[in-house]
């Protein structure tokens, strides 16, 4: 039971001892906690900024499951599902609590799953004031009259300060972020890094929804239409979900992570917005520019002394964000519930600049793409990486997925097909050549070609209208409103057949040898949903 009106709660049960508890503050406090402790500053438009250290992004192989009577012989163990022994665990929770007790201490009671038939009740427990801002803007936040009786039913502890002693603790290094689904814990430490928080949440998600509630969990944005059309967007990180999902004509259900339930209705999981900012700008996005404001986090980004922000600095990480709660967004959907979903987007920013800028899928082609997970590494991106890399992410989120990928795509195509939903590839990256020789697709004409599809101006499927990509084997528009009727034809833009086949062929194999980690566990239909199977 929580006293709401002094705000005090006890930490006892957690074995965290003799801390003094900041409960249930509010954005403005956080954000003044987090100014006086000196951990951040206000930007010059009012969101705070701060850096998140050693880690500006999240750390995969420091990622972890506890193996036990749940999870043995459920999740796909792997070297995204890494095992992590019980007493390790509980030595490992001790010395964090330990380290916990008798701190100033910032907890949050939130829930995720808009959808009150699938609500999480979760109590974060955070080090820092920022973090715990982090949970109010990206977890949804129960009312006055619901934290009365609130019980939580997973707690995440975060607590940056405490590095692991790897040969002592079974971790891989000084960070770490272990889930336990017994004790319903998701433990993170060693890292600042806040995203670690929202997919600790997102990875338990993506195993209890379809194991016991079966709702089949995405890393996607959606958006609703007037007349009530569900569109869901998939993609991995740089892709463009945040930015087409949030249209000033569609009112946004979310932009990160979403259920999609047996009564084929679409529900957030949370209850804000974790975007990129790398080269934003006021004119190419004008909703997420403006959400950045008083209560908006903004994490690694470079100010001057007069707190103006250069987003097109990216001297701390390419992967600079900004946090802030959805209703930021003025054009929101209320609840985050949609329903009848009617056109799936698979996002890619093909860096090889071979793949059509947009272009429709079968079934099987469709369930393929689903679990290769595409996308692509520019140069400079990681070190390294000199000339454009092929990304495969399986399901779009690999590293959230503690199932087996065929699983996800199973559920997957059982609701486009029961659903009738159209599945769409954008490849929202190069043209007219590789990154580096050609350019980066204007958004304004993705964004005409997402608009077309969503008012069924691409919806006359026959020959006169597409045509099949020789390589890819999907279905390419000859025509689309808005769209410069070159740009349609990946080949053409290059102005040099071999160059582009050669370069098409390249990805071609790359799609190929990762996909063999999944034939035995694909059907046939699914294989040929593939591209090509020879080489140039």
């Amino acid at each position: 039971m929580v006293d709401t009106n002094t705000k005090s709660i006890s930490l006892n049960s957690l074995g965290i001892k003799n801390a003094t508890v900041r409960y249930q503050l509010t954005s403005n406090e956080l954000h003044q906690e987090t100014l006086q402790k000196e951990q951040g500053v206000e930007s010059s438009l009012g969101a705070i900024a701060v850096n998140t250290g050693e880690f500006t992004g999240r750390s995969p192989m420091d990622r972890f499951i506890v193996k036990d009577s749940i999870t043995e012989d459920k999740v796909w163990w792997s070297k995204i599902n890494l095992p992590f022994e019980e007493d390790k665990f509980d030595k490992l929770y001790n010395k964090v609590v330990d380290y916990l007790s008798e701190k100033e201490i910032f907890v949050r009671d939130s829930y995720a799953c808009a959808d009150k038939n699938y609500k999480l009740n979760i109590r974060v427990v955070n080090e820092y004031p920022w973090s715990n801002m982090f949970a109010y803007n990206m977890f949804l936040r129960p009312t006055e009259e619901e934290l009365k009786d609130f019980s939580p039913e997973w707690t995440v502890i975060n607590a940056p300060g405490f590095m692991a002693d790897a040969e002592q603790d079974g971790t891989r290094q000084h960070n770490f972020a272990i889930l336990n689904f017994t004790k319903k814990i998701a433990l993170i430490g060693g890292t600042g890094y806040t995203g670690e928080i929202k997919k600790g949440i997102f990875s338990a998600l993506n195993f209890i929804l379809p194991v016991y509630k079966n709702t089949l969990p995405m890393h996607c944005s959606a958006n609703v239409g007037a007349a009530g059309d569900t569109a869901i967007f998939f993609g991995l990180s740089g892709t463009g979900k945040t930015t087409l999902s949030t249209d000033p004509n569609r009112s946004l259900i979310g932009d990160d992570e979403h259920g999609w339930t047996a009564e084929n209705t679409v529900f957030n999981f949370e209850g804000g917005c974790y975007a990129k900012v790398i080269n934003l700008s006021q004119e190419q996005e004008p909703e997420i520019f403006a959400a950045i404001k008083k209560g908006a986090i903004l994490e690694n980004v470079v100010m001057d002394d007069k707190g103006v922000v250069d987003f097109a600095d990216t001297s701390i990480t390419q992967n600079t964000r900004v946090s802030y709660p959805i209703y930021h967004i003025d054009n929101i959907q209320e609840p985050s519930i949609g329903k009848n979903p009617k056109n799936i987007f698979f996002l890619t920013a093909d860096a090889f600049g071979v793949l059509p800028p947009i272009s429709k899928l079968t079934p099987a082609q469709a369930a393929y793409h689903f679990i290769s997970g595409y996308t692509a590494k520019v140069a400079g991106t990681e070190a390294g990486v000199t000339e454009p890399t092929p990304n495969f992410s399986a399901c779009f989120g690999a590293p959230f997925m503690p199932l087996h990928p065929t699983k996800y795509a199973e559920m997957l195509s059982k609701k486009m097909k029961d659903a009738g939903v159209n599945v769409w590839l954008v490849n929202t990256g190069w043209s007219g050549g590789q990154y580096g020789v050609g350019r980066r697709m204007p958004l304004k004409y993705t964004r005409a070609m997402i608009t077309a599809v969503l008012n069924g101006e691409l919806s006359d499927y026959t020959y006169e209208n597409y045509h099949i990509h020789s390589v890819f084997g999907v279905a390419q528009p000859r025509f689309c409103p808005g769209v410069p009727t070159e740009l349609l034809s990946p080949r053409s833009t290059w102005n040099n057949d071999d160059a582009y086949y050669e370069t098409a062929f390249k990805l071609s194999n790359a799609f190929r040898h990762n996909f063999k980690q999944f034939e035995e566990f694909a059907n046939e239909e699914i294989r040929r949903g593939g591209p090509q199977r020879y080489a140039y």
